[in-house]
């Protein structure tokens, strides 16, 4: 059975705001192998579209950069979108029951299942089928933005906690 782990960087106050700050290169070889060893990624519209940068290559990109694309490309993805019609490469669009097709992909694959967008983890927080949290804190105060959890915060038990490069605290939590 597979596990949906949801992490993302985020700054003291809670808030993700991938222009506002970005991993170390310590940390981002760290995003590398976590993109490369998971099962695949389940991304909200936004995110998802944020994503999709990597799908062409950049002439300016250094070999770090082209490692994470070559993993993001690699890996499937769905899609949770209704105002969607396509999606890129290895990629499912997911429009309707997502309870049931989460349901089903945590049944029928192993390995971890990445959710991207604090939108979508809300929604399947709500559902009750997020497995695992990992908040990667920054030393960094936004006061604004999109909060990591957004609507009712479930009771977390804290399982692990790293330093991962020179800035970036990783604390685990899985539901408790």
């Amino acid at each position: 059975m597979a596990k949906l782990v949801f992490g993302s960087n985020l700054s003291l106050d809670g808030y993700v705001d991938h222009q506002e700050f970005g991993p170390d290169a310590a940390l981002f070889r760290h995003w590398i192998e976590q993109v490369r060893d998971a099962t695949g990624s389940i991304y909200g519209r936004q995110m998802y579209e944020v994503m999709r940068y990597w799908d062409d290559d950049h002439p300016e990109w250094t070999p770090d950069l082209r490692d994470f694309a070559t993993a993001w490309r690699s890996q499937p993805k769905w899609v949770v979108s209704r105002s969607l019609t396509s999606v890129g490469p290895n990629a499912t669009l997911v429009a309707d029951d997502v309870e049931a097709v989460v349901l089903g992909l945590k049944a029928g694959l192993t390995g971890e299942i990445h959710v991207g967008g604090p939108g979508l983890a809300g929604s399947l927080t709500e559902l009750g089928l997020i497995d695992e949290y990992r908040l990667y804190f920054h030393p960094v105060v936004l006061g604004r933005g999109k909060p990591f959890f957004s609507g009712p915060r479930p009771r977390l038990r804290l399982v692990a906690s790293d330093r991962i490069g020179g800035d970036a605290i990783r604390l685990t939590y899985v539901p408790g």
